[in-house]
């Protein structure tokens, strides 16, 4: 496995365990020419001649007079702008005569062990044991712009990280129009489309399409990736499923503005390109300096989708998320907001904190509300001080009377807003982002402070460390309500204003940065008025993203579905919440909430001090079981059985164990029906050749003892995995709508 250039055949072959990626250098001029991705291949000698170049219209050293024909089908490997390639291109440059043609050829490598950082960006990482990068220097010596294509492969999964840094080598300024971050040519072999799309409070449902000629794309220009589309693209094969076929993935690592598009041409082929949303967007490069754009992981399986998934989720787990809970349990934790919402005070904090400490719970989470005069949504927001008129005898006291009960203290942030009533904002009015003489859009009465100037970022983590200094205080809500609009800068100069967009996201990342350094255990989870900023880029600040505002557990099938698409259960923020549902209305089962909640970061959104005698016993039930299966969940292999998007009737996945020793299966039936057989599952990813022991959640019977072992049922049943797989597990219907099965399996 690793990184090979072959002199000879001037091809690169990239390995990583089960895939081959290769690149070909073409002609005199050295045009860099995608050869092939897909199955692993020992011997790829002769390889160049995919990409057609034996072949009219030959290459300009051969036949010069059809040099435009040669771009407009040559599987480029990185594409140019107005010089004769037609399809998308990935890079557009301004020159400072006005010109925006550029191409980029081949012009040296550098193969290494390990990965480096990208300045200013999340990326993924891995030692020089895991890791072999290759970089491949081309050049616009027309331009003076000189661009390194990094490849970096891992040792341990079917992943390829792909980015770009370009460089002003010039004595002019040069203006990128179009920085994408990675190309992909393939030759179309009946390919659909998935991405995920959605609106606030049904984040990520999976959309699968036709490829057909023409450009098929999703995109931001929120300043976030926003509720609405997703940075990922799938490419199956239209045969493809869970368990079969050829799939390709593309995820961008980024949390701002993208554009993730596949284009079919005239001959049938397929270009996906992948990055920063081109549209508002410009970068000044001045004679020596540098653009990095953000990185975009690619993914082959030829297991289906369910082997693209389980590629990005162990890429993510072990190469992305960096924080030190990555590999251990979260507290359960629960927050006050649809207990509460603005209408608390300390006492009522202490007795929810009471109430959950007898019941397994092992963090209160303050949120919203706690600071300066915010008694609603319409004000205080950049005014980080405690308000103890609220909170009687301050922000310090009420902790240790929570950690007294044997709870750990979270507290919520939105640190990139600003309310026109706040002292902040009469003070700074133009720290707010806006356009000289045009009134800026409010949403949610806020404004989006301009989190590019270093003063901004400054006097907002100021405040927030002196608040999270003043307290024992272990986990942080970082929040952020509304899409970016009216982009203006008061310190950009007018030749850097098209720079806001991308300097926003790099100012919010320094600034999650410094948090971290500065509070290294701290427990944070991103949000964005529930999944706007659920991305690559966030997971390496948190290790969990809240998923959703909706937290009705039935909602939650679609949204969680298409967010294990490509993200580990462990970065999911799921919780319990009070029926009726605040969000539909939806009465559900308290037992139905925590199984399908006990998928994700497992937690309560309600007020615990009103449930009934028999939903606290649930909840006692329910903490015990997440102490025995988190482990498995977080760190385990996920299959997906049957998707509720697609029968309308049930919701079926299952998480193995790497070791494939145990498995649990979780099951929703959403829809009873009357006079119907026992359903029966096709399970996946176990040892075909052991016998596995059946038990289920024990959500209703009498406890045999009060730790985890007492939840379990034993359905006194075993099979081979031969047949759980081949012929399946029969599972018979309950009674009613919105129930749940949680069932685990044991390897004797």
């Amino acid at each position: 496995m690793g990184i090979t250039y072959l002199p000879e055949e001037r091809l690169f072959q990239l390995d990583t365990p089960h895939t081959t990626y290769c690149i070909g250098i073409v002609d005199q001029e050295g045009f860099l020419g995608h050869v092939y991705y897909g199955r692993k291949i020992d011997d790829v000698r002769g390889a160049s001649a995919l990409m057609r170049i034996y072949e009219n219209p030959m290459t300009p050293q051969v036949n010069s007079r059809d040099r435009l024909s040669f771009l407009d089908s040559f599987p480029t490997e990185y594409s140019g702008h107005g010089v004769g390639d037609y399809r998308e291109s990935s890079v557009r440059v301004r020159s400072a005569a006005g010109h925006s043609a550029v191409l980029l050829t081949y012009e040296s490598h550098e193969i290494y062990r390990g990965k480096e950082k990208l300045e200013g960006l999340p990326a993924t990482f891995g030692s020089q044991e895991e890791v072999t990068t290759l970089a491949v220097t081309c050049r616009d010596k027309a331009l003076g712009l000189r661009a390194v294509l990094l490849y970096s492969v891992f040792e341990d999964t079917d992943a390829i990280a792909r980015s770009v840094r370009f460089y002003n080598d010039g004595s002019q300024p040069l203006y990128l129009e179009k920085a994408m971050s990675a190309c992909l040519d393939l030759d179309n072999r009946d390919y659909d489309m998935i991405t995920l799309h959605g609106s606030w409070a049904r984040e990520r449902r999976m959309d699968r399409r036709r490829v057909s000629h023409g450009k098929h794309a999703v995109s931001s220009l929120r300043g976030e990736p926003g509720h609405q589309e997703h940075p990922f693209l799938a490419l199956p094969e239209r045969t493809a499923t869970q368990d079969r076929g050829d799939v390709y993935g593309f995820s961008l690592v980024y949390s701002g503005n993208f554009r993730m598009q596949a284009e079919m041409n005239q001959f049938d082929s397929v270009r996906i390109t992948a990055g920063i949303e081109p549209e508002d967007f410009s970068w000044k490069l001045a004679p020596g300096e540098s653009f990095q754009a953000p990185e975009v992981i690619l993914v082959y399986s030829g297991e289906g989708l369910g082997g693209m998934s389980r590629a990005y989720h162990d890429l993510y787990r072990k190469h992305l998320i960096r924080s030190p809970y990555r590999n251990k349990k979260r507290p359960i934790l629960i927050n006050n907001w649809e207990a509460t919402y603005f209408d608390f005070d300390e006492k009522k904090l202490l007795d929810i904190a009471r109430e959950a400490a007898g019941l397994g719970i092992e963090m209160l989470v303050m949120d919203d509300g706690w600071f300066g005069n915010r008694f609603d949504d319409n004000r205080a927001l950049g005014d980080w001080q405690v308000n103890e008129e609220k909170l009687k005898g301050g922000l310090k006291k009420l902790v240790e009377g929570v950690n007294a009960l044997g709870l750990e203290f979270g507290i919520w942030f939105e640190p990139e807003m600003i309310s026109p009533e706040s002292e902040l904002y009469r003070e700074h009015p133009d720290w707010a982002i806006a356009v000289p003489g045009r009134t800026p859009g409010l949403a949610r009465n806020q404004y989006v402070l301009d989190v590019s100037r270093r003063e901004v970022r400054d006097c907002i983590l100021e405040q927030m460390f002196a608040v999270l200094h003043s307290a024992n205080i272990q986990y942080v809500k970082w929040d952020m309500n509304r899409p970016l609009s009216d982009l203006g800068s008061a310190e950009l100069e007018a030749d850097r204003q098209g720079e806001l967009y991308h300097r926003y996201v790099l100012g919010m990342y320094e600034m999650q940065e410094r948090l971290l350094a500065e509070f290294p255990d701290l427990l944070l989870e991103n949000c964005s008025g529930g999944g706007a900023r659920f991305d690559p880029g966030m997971l390496y600040y948190s290790p969990q993203i809240w998923c959703s505002d909706d937290t009705d557990a039935i909602e939650r099938l679609a949204i969680q579905e298409g967010t294990a698409l490509v993200y580990p259960l462990s970065a999911m923020g799921a919780h319990v919440s009070v029926c009726p549902n605040h969000a539909v209305g939806r009465n559900t089962p308290f037992e139905t909430r925590g199984i399908v909640a006990l998928a994700g970061t497992f937690g309560y959104e309600l007020d615990v001090t009103g449930l009934s005698p028999e939903d606290r016993e649930m909840v006692r039930r329910q903490t015990a079981l997440y102490h025995k299966f988190n482990d498995l969940v977080r760190e385990g292999d996920y299959y997906r059985i049957a998707s509720y998007g697609d029968n309308h009737l049930y919701d079926c996945f299952q998480v193995v164990s790497k070791d494939k020793g145990e498995s649990l299966v979780f099951y929703v039936q959403v829809l009873g029906e009357p006079n119907r057989h026992s359903r029966i599952l096709r399970l996946q990813g176990l040892d075909a050749t052991a016998v596995y022991h059946v038990y289920e959640a024990d959500m209703q019977g009498q406890a045999a003892g009060d730790g985890p072992e007492g939840m379990i049922k034993d359905t006194e049943k075993s099979y081979s995995g031969q047949l759980l797989q081949n012929g399946g597990m029969v599972l018979e219907r309950m009674w009613g709508d919105f129930r749940a099965k949680l069932v685990w399996l044991k390897r004797q």
